[in-house]
Formats: structure tokens, sequence, C-alpha cells
């Protein structure tokens, strides 16, 4: 296996990235990760909405995950789709691209006055979004420093963490505080997204021109030969991973209502952010250990946290929930960094648009497909069996993870 800090020139007519002014350079990896964060925002902050629209749009728990759906699919056919295209034609169109219809996608959730006009919001902002995430993480690790390749994990997997705790939160606050809630936080969003697509020209082009766009649109995964047997053992980690984040994300608010006793989007908004809030911190605790670790840590905590986040919504004891979700977030957070911790540095940067395609592909999968499982059963079964039947699978999940790391391959 190739070591952490192996390199790959750039491919000929690669933009002079490397001989770019630090300061030039700082500052694109500065708005990369400052973009992520906000684009993952949008990813959370329709959750607090949900019980209200739920009620406002007559949805069941099935109507919710299905909206939840919608965005991690329509994500991922732009995945399959565009995910390398800033490979071809450079990160800053496709940036701009994405941000622009980013907007628009949050102009739809604001006005929404219908079901449709959900779906129809959380349909354009997938789209948008499968368009950002491979080139703003491929942009990110363009722009770390060679010499210290573990910065570009640390902030690909810090900044949706920083990004989902904010967009619940400020999602919360909005709704306890302001009857125009929507405006507020998707107005600002929309906003925020605009300046970004702008902002975007103001840094390098780190990603060459290189010929093949067309066939590059073509549905497919791309992993790099040399990293495909690592891609594989990851997959379990990821799967534990999101798969736990999906769950939060979309029917967070109703377990914490049904089975805890929490009422009121700010209080459910907060049980929701300590997942990404601990796994934000997580990941800056444990950036500078090898990526083997922070993936067995990760397993560790996601399977045991999972299991006595169980216990405790079956004894309706808050406390130890809120307790248990914290160890469950560090693994969360955790995970995804040593798995991009492990790939990326060893994969040339003009392959990484197709590489992070792949990763969040597979995590944006984990993400939705289980989530709207998990809303059938809701309604088939009931909320307490569904999420003791989602437990388990994530725990057996984290299980093969930490074995797979631990023991079987030891790199």
């Amino acid at each position: 296996m190739t070591s952490l800090a192996a390199r790959s020139d750039p491919p000929a007519g690669a933009p002079p990235a490397a001989s770019t002014t630090p300061p030039r350079r700082r500052a694109g990896l500065a708005l990369s990760g400052s973009a992520l964060t906000i684009l993952l925002m949008a990813a959370s902050a329709p959750s607090p909405f949900y019980p209200r629209m739920q009620e406002s749009f007559g949805l069941s728990p099935v109507g919710i995950t299905l909206v939840f759906a919608v965005y991690a699919m329509a994500l991922l056919a732009t995945l399959l789709t565009v995910g390398s295209l800033s490979d071809h034609i450079g990160r800053r169109p496709v940036i701009t691209t994405g941000f622009l219809v980013l907007a628009g996608g949050m102009v739809l959730l604001w006005t929404a006055q219908s079901s449709t006009g959900l779906f129809a919001g959380r349909a354009v902002q997938g789209l948008a979004s499968g368009f950002l995430l491979s080139a703003l993480s491929a942009s990110i690790s363009d722009f770390a420093p060679p010499v210290r390749p573990l910065r570009a994990a640390l902030l690909n997997a810090a900044a949706p963490m920083v990004g989902l705790s904010l967009g619940a939160l400020s999602a919360g606050v909005a709704l306890a505080v302001s009857a125009h809630a929507e405006a507020i936080v998707f107005g600002a969003l929309a906003s925020a997204y605009c300046v970004v697509a702008a902002t975007v020209w103001l840094v390098p082009e780190t990603s060459a021109r290189v010929a093949g766009w067309r066939r590059s649109l073509v549905p497919r995964m791309s992993v790099p030969h040399g990293v495909r047997r690592l891609f594989l053992i990851s997959i379990p980690i990821i799967v534990a991973g999101w798969a736990t984040g999906g769950l939060f994300f979309s029917l967070g608010p109703d377990i914490a209502a049904e089975q805890l006793g929490v009422h009121g989007p700010l209080a459910q908004s907060a049980v929701i952010a300590v997942l990404p809030v601990t796994g934000m911190l997580a990941v800056f605790a444990m950036h500078a250990r090898p990526p083997r670790t922070a993936m067995v840590f990760a397993a560790c905590t996601l399977g045991a946290g999972t299991l006595v986040s169980l216990i405790a919504l079956q004894t309706g004891w808050l406390p130890l929930y809120v307790a248990a979700v914290a160890v469950t977030g560090t693994g969360f957070g955790t995970g995804f960094m040593g798995v991009i911790g492990s790939i990326a540095p060893v994969v040339p940067p003009h392959r990484r648009g197709a590489l992070f395609a792949a990763l969040y592909t597979t995590a944006y999968l984990s993400f939705g497909v289980p989530t709207v499982i998990a809303g059938a059963l809701v309604s088939a079964l009931s909320l307490s069996t569904a999420t003791v039947i989602y437990g388990i699978i994530v725990i057996a999940a984290a299980a093969t993870a930490g074995v797979s790391r631990a023991f079987v391959v030891r790199y």
C-alpha cells in the first residue's frame, strides 16, 4: 500500500496551483471549507420544520422519509453523472453552477405551500448538492498543503459536521422566535449561496481542462485501482455512520417527541444537533491520529453508542439518550475522516473528483435508502420497533467495520 504521503504529478496543462502564492492557496482552502460547511447546513436545516410540514401538508412518517429520500436520490443521480465533471472542466464552473441551483432550491422550500413544493425543493437541493460535494471535497484536497495530507481529511470531515450542527440549530432557533422562520433560514441560505457562487472566482483554479467531459457524464462510479480494496472495506463504516445521520435528520424530531417526551422545535433541534456537534469535536480531537485508528475508534463508538441509545429509548431516559448520542456522534464524525484520510492522499489530483463522487454515492445511498425503509417500518409496526431494527443494522455494520480494520487490513 502506498504511504499517506505519496503524491502524483498533476496532468499536463494543469493550472499552477502548487506555485500559487501561499495566501491565495490558504484563501482557496478556507473558501472551499466554508462552502462545504454552508452546503451541509441545507441538509439539516429542513429537519426542524418537518413536524410542522407533516401536520400542514398531511404527510405520514413514510412521507417525511420520502421527502428526505428525494433529496438523497436526486443527489446520487447527479453524483453518478457529473460527479467527476470538475476533473475535466475545472472546479470553479461546477461550484458556481451548483450553488446557483442550490439557491433556487432554497427559494422553493421557502415558498412551499404543499407537499409538492416541498418535494420539488428537496429534489432541486439534491441535484445541486450532487454537483457540489465531489467538486468541493476535491478542491479542499487540491488546496491542502502537500506536506500535511491529513489536513484535507480533517476539513472534509469537520466542515460537514459544523454545517449539519448549524443548520439544525439555526432552524430550531428561528422556529422558536419568529413566525417567518422559513424566510429567515432558507432566504439567508439562498443569499449566502449566491455570494459563494461569485466569490469562488477570486481563488485559483486547481483542476486542468481535460478532454472527455462528455464521456464523464455516463453514469458510473470510478475508484482508482490502487485503492479499490481499501474502498471496499471502508463501506461498512460509511454505512454505519451515514445511516445513523439519515435517521436523525429525518425522524429525529418524531423520536424525540414520541419516545422521550421532548417537544418544541428548539429542544428537538438541540437533541438532533448533539450528533454532529460531538462528531465535529471528535474530528478535531482525532485528526492527528492515523486514519486506521480513527476508523476503528469510529466503529467502536458507533456500535456502543447505538446500543446504549436503544436502551435509553426503551426506558424513556433522556439524559442517557443524550449521552449515548454524544458517543455515537464521535463515530459519526471520525469514521468518514478516517476513510478520506486513508484514500484521498494517494489518489492523483485529476482523479479526486471521481473518487469523491464514489465516496459520496456510497454515503448518500446509506443516508437515504435505510431511512425510507425506517419510515415504512414505522407505518407497518411502530416507531419504537423501527428504531430497534435500525439500530441493530447500524451495530452490525459498525462491528463489521471494526473487525475488518483492526484485524483484517492493518494499514
